[in-house]
């Protein structure tokens, strides 16, 4: 078993790696792009550290990690808008280094690195207080609410994380224009937590009253 996870944790690895090279290198018709690689960095680093400890320490988190296909009608919607997104957010950073558009001010590429690497701790220590935490909208067997830790703070800090890290990633790139596109990622995350919270509330004992425990979705005090 952990052969084929392994086989299959590090195709999906490397073909994410290729997709966004591809996606970024591209358009940006030139290697030198060096928001680009700064990127490549920030982003599969920590990524190929975290999948390392999850194979050793918890494969079937990983598994759980890897599996993206949605059994949820409205999530498919939600996630091929996502993917849209990306796909033309890359595209025009990559385009706004060629042609010389609106670039970004190194300290504002330094901030949003920051950032990144913050949100990226932030997503580690979900993944170690919530080890349910699959990337499909479902009720597992056996689940448990998690009502402690940043889920004592918010009920859906993962998107906490992956907003910040998502919105980081323009900035990055130093592109601007890509950076109004990729807005669109936290209203695709609002629709996601409303299906997602009926799902949870329908299926998982305990929801309900956690949700009048903590009252905050994704950011705390607020919403």
């Amino acid at each position: 078993m952990k052969k084929k996870l392994l086989k299959k944790g590090l195709t999906k690895y490397f073909a994410g790696l290729i997709i966004i090279i591809l996606l970024i290198f591209l358009p940006a018709g030139s290697l030198k792009y060096a928001n680009g690689w700064l990127l490549i960095g920030l982003l599969f680093i920590p990524m190929l550290i975290m999948g390392v400890v999850l194979f050793v320490k918890n494969p079937t988190l990983l598994e759980k990690r890897l599996n993206a296909k949605e059994n949820e009608s409205e999530q498919k919607g939600v996630v091929a808008i996502s993917g849209i997104m990306f796909l033309v957010g890359f595209v025009v950073a990559g385009l706004n280094y060629r042609f010389d558009w609106w670039m970004i001010p190194k300290w504002a590429v330094i901030v949003a690195s920051v950032v990144f690497i913050a949100s990226y701790v932030m997503y580690a220590e979900v993944l170690r207080e919530n080890t349910y935490l699959s990337r499909t909208v479902e009720v597992q067997d056996e689940q448990k609410v998690i009502d402690t830790g940043l889920y004592g703070v918010i009920r859906h800090p993962m998107y906490t994380a992956t907003i910040l890290m998502f919105l980081a990633i323009p900035l990055i790139l130093g592109s601007f224009w890509a950076f109004l596109i990729f807005l669109l990622y936290p209203l695709t995350i609002i629709l996601r937590i409303d299906n997602e919270e009926k799902v949870l509330e329908n299926g998982l004992s305990g929801y309900a009253d956690y949700k009048k425990k903590v009252k905050h979705r994704i950011i705390p005090f607020i919403w």
